[in-house]
This record gives structure tokens, sequence and C-alpha cells, in this order.
């Protein structure tokens, strides 16, 4: 017993109070652990449940911006073809105009051709200068 180191009672008290801190401190450390865990499994469900409420949310909001969106372009396709019907009633109309403009057009000529012949005629018949068959020459003499 001579070669064993002699210690004294009080470090002996210091090392074991030590080795009982170090495995309370252990023991907290796990319980704070354990707390944080439980804590953070609770802030994740309400987490999700907020995040499912807010996706509900913003799904109704988009919806109904949607649905906006819908009647918006249904008005203005609404709008469009009544502007496309009243552009192509305007077409019809002036193309009935240029027809029944034509049409006088080509009446006048006729009028114009027939007074034409009518003063050709007065003029041969009554024996003016210009002849019935070339009406823009002068007449020759006989």
């Amino acid at each position: 017993m001579d070669k064993m180191p002699k210690v004294s009672i009080a470090v002996v008290g210091v090392v074991i109070a030590q080795i009982g801190g170090f495995i309370w401190w252990t023991a907290q450390q796990a319980s704070t652990i354990s707390n944080l865990e439980e804590t953070v499994n609770i802030l994740t469900v309400e987490n999700n449940a907020t995040d499912k409420t807010n996706l509900i949310r913003d799904v109704e909001q988009n919806k109904n911006k949607i649905e906006e969106l819908i009647e918006i372009a249904s008005e203005i396709y609404d709008d469009m073809e009544d502007a496309d019907n009243e552009i192509w009633e305007d077409i019809e109309m002036i193309n009935e105009d240029m027809g029944g403009m034509a049409s006088h057009m080509m009446e006048i000529i006729k009028v114009q051709a027939r007074v034409r012949t009518l003063e050709s005629t007065l003029e041969y018949l009554t024996g003016n200068s210009r002849s019935p068959i070339h009406p823009d020459h002068k007449r020759t003499a006989r």
C-alpha cells in the first residue's frame, strides 16, 4: 500500500461532484433537446395548418381573379363581335351603294350615247357640218 498515492478526501469529493455535475448537465441537455423537439413538432403542425389555410385563401382569390378575367375577355369578345358585325354591315351597304352607283353610271353613259346618237341624227337631217358616221369629223364638201 505504500506505493499508492495519497489523495485527499477533498479531491475525491471534487471529482465525484464534477462527475455528478456532468451527469446532471447531460440530463438537462437531453431534457432541453426533448422539449425543443416537441416545440418544433407543434410549430410544424401549426405552420402546416397556416400554410394550408393560406393556400386555400390564395387559391380562392386566384379563382375569383380568373373568373373576373374570363368575364372581361367575354365582354371584349362580344364587343369585338358586335363591331365586326357593324363593319360587315357597313361594307355590305357600301357594296350595295357602289353597285347602285355603277348601275347609275352605266345608265348615264347609255343616256349620253343615245343623246349623242340623236344629236348626230339631228345634225345629219338638218344638214349641219357633222356626219352621222363620224360625228366628231367635220363634213367635207359634197
